[in-house]
């Protein structure tokens, strides 16, 4: 199979589809491997390197799109790449189209398998390809509250540890998975006060042995989470629905009564963000304050360490590209953790989370034509 790695576009992305290491891989399996140029440019990995692993470079993502059979990115294609896949194609990447039906309809008008790396599954129930990048994006949250803490920031002007004699700033961690997990690592090894809310009460009980009562562990009702968020100075939203929007736990009126300064770092911006006063930012620009209250709201959080990020997610997804370059779709036949990842095939959403986020009555993606119109 021709595989293809175009550049990513979307802003302030560094990381690339297919690292020099996991072409390598996929050239010893007998597959083509073409690299759009300086696709690698922001994990340090120069053409030269691509070709050294076996890659073709070519010179436009035109070329790119043209000449692949299997598109292999990190973000979301934007609205100029939708227009370049059509029907013959596979495209492998993380979509979130939950939040984004303007995706969604360019997707399904190209007529490209879709396949999403945030809702491939494995046996345990998890999600392989998302679980990466969430436990850096996790680990990232604290310290971009730590910085939009600081005075010059607009934020409150407390150290996330404290000193001797000072109070450490009060860390709420909503969500209890895999970004919450490794917020809550980092908040409490900078020496933070940190609770974790999760509805699992199963979850909270494996949370509080993992981190041997260093950490409070709440059951999320809305009376904890509205006293909680009220009284804290960062509050990390890591909830998750797959393939879904994520729900709303910060309602729109509480930041006025929030702590001026604090902090709301909102991790689950990629699937709609689970406080209503969110909206994306980037890495250029990746704060903004509501009723005194800052918010992160960046939506491709792991791209600001792009050669960690990029090696992580490989790591995850080799597996599965390797799968579908010797099979294509018909991999669907023996893995269904992989047929679990398919958002779009044929004009048509395919995932009945994705579908029922959309608004759509059904997985016939007519009614999306109708809606986008209306």
């Amino acid at each position: 199979m021709r595989i293809g790695i175009p550049t990513e576009i979307k802003s302030d992305e560094f990381r690339v589809g297919l690292v020099p290491g996991s072409v390598r891989e996929l050239v010893a399996h007998g597959h083509e491997v073409i690299v759009q140029a300086g696709a690698g440019a922001g994990i340090f990995a120069d053409d030269a390197t691509y070709a050294k692993a076996g890659a073709r470079v070519a010179a436009t993502a035109e070329d790119v799109f043209r000449d692949a059979q299997m598109i292999v990115k990190v973000k979301e294609p934007q609205a100029e790449e939708w227009k370049r896949l059509r029907l013959d194609q596979i495209l492998f990447t993380y979509l979130h189209l939950a939040p984004d039906p303007q995706q969604a309809i360019g997707l399904m008008q190209s007529g490209v398998a879709a396949i999403a790396y945030e809702t491939v599954t494995d046996a345990r129930g998890g999600l392989p390809l998302l679980a990466p990048m969430s436990e850096v994006a996790g680990r990232l949250s604290i310290e971009a509250a730590a910085i939009a803490l600081r005075r010059p920031a607009g934020g409150r002007g407390v150290l996330l540890g404290g000193v001797p004699g000072v109070k450490p700033a009060k860390v709420i961690v909503l969500g209890g998975g895999v970004v919450g997990t490794h917020a809550a690592r980092m908040a409490a090894g900078l020496g933070a006060t940190v609770s974790v809310i999760d509805k699992s009460l199963p979850r909270l009980r494996q949370l509080d042995e993992l981190f041997e009562g260093r950490i409070v562990t709440l059951d999320a009702t809305m009376e904890t989470i509205e006293s909680e968020v009220l009284s804290a100075d960062v509050v990390i939203g890591a909830v998750l629905v797959a393939g879904a929007s994520a729900p709303k736990l910060v309602k729109r009126e509480m930041p006025k009564d929030m702590k001026k300064g604090a902090v709301l770092v909102d991790v689950s911006i990629d699937q709609g963000g689970c406080f209503e006063t969110s909206h994306p930012t980037t890495h250029a620009h990746p704060t903004f304050e509501v009723d005194g209250v800052i918010h992160y709201c960046v939506a491709n959080m792991p791209g600001a360490v792009p050669v960690t990020s990029a090696q992580a997610l490989n790591n995850a997804t080799l597996p599965f590209v390797v799968k579908l370059a010797d099979k294509g779709l018909a991999a669907f036949d023996r893995d269904p953790h992989l047929a679990a990842g398919l958002n779009v095939k044929e004009g048509r959403i395919t995932h009945p989370a994705v579908a029922a986020s959309l608004g759509f009555d059904s997985l016939d993606g007519s009614r999306s034509f109708r809606v986008a119109a209306e």
